[in-house]
Order: structure tokens, then C-alpha cells, then sequence
């Protein structure tokens, strides 16, 4: 009885110190260290074994390497969803909860899918450019990858030199999340995802519950609505969606053709690493001036690396949707006009886009698309006068997103 009592907590605890070592350690334990111990008494460790492997499993804790070098959770299926009215199509994976595909027709009535991507789901699993992703805990830069909160100093993970971008290597942008809704019929085609991000994180404090909906809410409307609900500690939430435009179709060339207008009178000048220096500049005389359409190429000369911007939006932040941005493409016709109810939106031109091989194996080069990224600041936590993106315990964020797309000559 002893016997098998030693063994099966030998076990357990081996494994529960280590859930990737293989049943054969327990084989070569049986011979060398339980050699008296019977046939039968082995099978009833594994067995054992077996048992508490399932446990992990169940519970989550087991992960398996993926290809793209991401761990993913057992049993978690990686799909692609497709919500459809009409000739309006919109594709998804619940890979970072990601926009894959955005099929509209243009002034002939002839279909194109207007976002840059991949075709396969292991691609977006290898991509460093956040292609039609949802990011956060906090999108965009945090200053040095650390703040103050409370009295409490944290420090977050690095992955752009000393900085955070994005939420960090792993954000989430590179996590599965669940599909808690799908229904792709009726008048308003809509997918929910959810996750539940863990108390650190990528060094965030705090359990954070988010779910992003996607419905199609109108003749060719999207309607994105991002929700966190922090639990036990306050922690700053600033979740953006990171697609890349081509309104004359992914396979079009470049956007630097494109008119756009920008509903920002203000914008939030960078330091050589693109960190806030944390005043606010007037648009007017410089290159970043959208408040009359223009094309994205007419001033793009004047800044080496094209844009790559935050915008203080014009109008109060809050419940309330306001235009944030129109673009079109004159020889599609296409026209995505943007509302949200964020304080910001970073507008880049994709200046770091080199040679990236995307869907039909076309190569996607410098400015093949635009990102307009409603968010709140980038480093606010490091700015009080910014508007904050602290979430407090029962509080809740909100990021509110609607995309109209239609024709014009």
C-alpha cells in the first residue's frame, strides 16, 4: 500500500511540477527506483498518469508548441468565421480575434477584398505586422515598458528596444481567443470573441475580461465594439483594431493615390522612437494636415518614413460616435468613412512594409495599405495630462467602432 501510495504522488507531483515530461521518465522511474514493484502497479501509475495529464488538459494548463512559436491551449480550434449580407463579406479567426478578409464592391458593382493578409491561419501565427489583429492589454508604445499606478511601479515586457508596442511580445494579437457568439444569418450577421487576460501579463496587473464584437450592422456597415471589465486591480486598457487598408483592392499597389480626411485639428509629436513627448501641436503647416481630403502621397515626401501618427480627434470622447476619418480611392470609387468614440487614432502609412508575401502570394511592399486605429493616446500612462486608460475593479472600457463603406464617381 505504501508502495503504491509513493508512486502515484512521485507521480502527480512530477507532473505537476513539469507537464511536459513524457510517460517514458515513469518507465525508467518503474525500473529504477520501484523495481520490485509489480506490472500491474506500473499500469496503475500510468493509468494515474493519464488521469491527471487529463486534468491539465481540462483545465487548460497543458499548452502544445504551435508553429508560428506560440503557445496555444490544447483542444483550442483555430477557425475562420464569415458574416455576410448581400455582396458585403467580412472574414475573421479567432487567432488575436482578427479581421482576415473585407470583400465590397466598387462604382461597377465588381467585388475586391480590400485588407492586406494571409491564407493561411499558421501565417498569421508568424506575423510581425499585426495584420487586421485586435492588440492590447495597451496598444501602441509604452515609454521604457514601465509605469507608476497607485504607488506601484511595474514593469512590463519589452518588444521594441526598450519600449512596449502593442502589448508586448505576446499580446493579444498572438493568443486564441473563444468564440462566445456566431450567427451568420437575419438582418445583423454577428461574431463575439472573449478572453480572459491573467493578472501579469505580459507584466499588467490585474484580471481583465474583454469580448469584440463584429456585426454587420447596415448595408455595408461594420460595427466593431470592444469591452474589458477589470476584476480585482486597476489597470490601464487600450485596445485597438490594427487593419491594413487598400480600398483599391490588397493587390492594388500602393495607397499613396488615396484621399483622405481626418477629422483632427491636433497631434500628439514623437520623440525618435515614436514616444509622446506629451504636448499637443496644431495640424495646420505641417504635413500632418487632413482636416480638407488630400491625397496620402501630396506632403508623405516630407517625412522619412511616412506617417505614423496619433490624432487628437476633434470633439469629446464618450458614448458618442463621431467621425474620425474618410478615404477614397478615385479610381474604385470605394469610400470607408470611419466613426468611433475614441480619443485618438493613429494613422500609419505601413512605411515598414517590405517584400511580405500575402494572400495569392502577392507581395505586399512600402504604403500597400493604410491603418487608422482608434485608441486613446500612445503612452498615456506615462502622461497625466492625457486622457487616462486606467480601468478600475467594476469599472468597465468601452471602444466603440463603425465602418460605412459605399461609391462615389
Amino acid at each position: 500500500m505504501y508502495a503504491h501510495k509513493s508512486l502515484f504522488y512521485y507521480i502527480y507531483n512530477h507532473i505537476h511540477s513539469n507537464p511536459y515530461k513524457r510517460t517514458k521518465s515513469f518507465s525508467s522511474f518503474c525500473q529504477k527506483k520501484m523495481v520490485k514493484v509489480s506490472v500491474s502497479l506500473c499500469f496503475l501509475a500510468l493509468v494515474a498518469l493519464g488521469f491527471v495529464v487529463n486534468d491539465y488538459v481540462a483545465t487548460g494548463q497543458i499548452h502544445k508548441k504551435s508553429k508560428g512559436g506560440e503557445h496555444e491551449k490544447d483542444g483550442e480550434e483555430i477557425k475562420v468565421y464569415e458574416l455576410k449580407r448581400g455582396s458585403f463579406s467580412v472574414k475573421f479567426t479567432n487567432w488575436g480575434a482578427t479581421i482576415i478578409s473585407v470583400f465590397v464592391p466598387d462604382k461597377n458593382g465588381n467585388i475586391a477584398d480590400v485588407v492586406l493578409g494571409y491564407d493561411s491561419v499558421d501565417d498569421y501565427k508568424n506575423d510581425t505586422t499585426y495584420f487586421g489583429a485586435i492588440v492590447g492589454r495597451v496598444a501602441n508604445r509604452i515609454a521604457g515598458a514601465q509605469f507608476t499606478l497607485d504607488g506601484t511601479h511595474y514593469k512590463l515586457v519589452a518588444n521594441e528596444k526598450t519600449n512596449m508596442l502593442h502589448g508586448g511580445p505576446k499580446g493579444f494579437s498572438d493568443v486564441v481567443w473563444k468564440v462566445k457568439k456566431y450567427k451568420n444569418e437575419g438582418a445583423a450577421p454577428q461574431i463575439i470573441f472573449s478572453y480572459d487576460s491573467f493578472d501579469g501579463e505580459e507584466g499588467f496587473p490585474g484580471d481583465l475580461d474583454i469580448t469584440v464584437s463584429y456585426s454587420l450592422s447596415g448595408e455595408n456597415e461594420l460595427s466593431v465594439s470592444m469591452k474589458a471589465k477589470a476584476k480585482k486591480k486597476a489597470t490601464p486598457v487600450n485596445l485597438a483594431q490594427h487593419t491594413y487598408w487598400n480600398l483599391g483592392g490588397h493587390t492594388s499597389g500602393d495607397i499613396l493615390s488615396e484621399e483622405v480626411q481626418i477629422f483632427a485639428s491636433q497631434y500628439t509629436p514623437v520623440d525618435s522612437q515614436l514616444i509622446p513627448t506629451g504636448k499637443l501641436e496644431s495640424v495646420k503647416g505641417t504635413p500632418y494636415d487632413f482636416l480638407t481630403p488630400h491625397t496620402v502621397g501630396e506632403s508623405i515626401d516630407k517625412l522619412p518614413s511616412g506617417y505614423d501618427i496619433n490624432y487628437v480627434l476633434d470633439g469629446e470622447p464618450g458614448k458618442k460616435l463621431r467621425k474620425v476619418a474618410i478615404v477614397h480611392d478615385k479610381k474604385s470609387g470605394r469610400v470607408m468613412e470611419l466613426l468611433a468614440n475614441q480619443p485618438g487614432v493613429q494613422f500609419y502609412t505601413s512605411g515598414l512594409l517590405k517584400d511580405v508575401k500575402g494572400k495569392g502570394g502577392f507581395m505586399y511592399k512600402k504604403h500597400a495599405a493604410l491603418c487608422l486605429e482608434t485608441q486613446a493616446f500612445p503612452d498615456s500612462v506615462n502622461h497625466p495630462n492625457f486622457p487616462s486608460t486606467i480601468v478600475y475593479p467594476g469599472k468597465s472600457y468601452r471602444h466603440q467602432m463603425l465602418y460605412k463603406f459605399y461609391t462615389k464617381s
